[in-house]
């Protein structure tokens, strides 16, 4: 599956528009990993707990949208865009959508 965040696809032809693909996910903080993260708080520094975290949800994110296009009929989606949200607090949303084509 193509996934792009631009418009069009550099030599190929959009023939038609199936729709907004999406994939989102939700995801809380995990108590292991915020007492390292307030330990890392305190000297500073990347908490490279959260980004891992942070990391996973995007991948799982793509992925559900991928899986959302293929169900279309999709070959490619074009307009990829990802939009983070904080549900409450220590748990946020992530959600990835764009615009499933058929190719020529």
């Amino acid at each position: 599956m193509i996934t792009t965040n631009t418009p069009t696809i550099p030599g190929r032809e959009i023939t038609e528009i199936l729709g907004i693909a999406r994939g989102s996910t939700v995801r809380a903080r995990h108590l292991g990993r915020d007492i390292f993260a307030g330990l890392k708080n305190l000297v500073g520094g990347e908490i490279h707990e959260y980004t891992e975290l942070q990391a996973e949800a995007r991948e799982q994110s793509l992925q559900r949208m991928i899986q959302d296009a293929e169900k279309m009929g999709a070959d490619a989606i074009v307009n990829v865009r990802m939009h983070t949200s904080m549900i409450m607090q220590g748990c946020s949303e992530i959600l990835v959508y764009g615009t499933a084509v058929k190719l020529k």
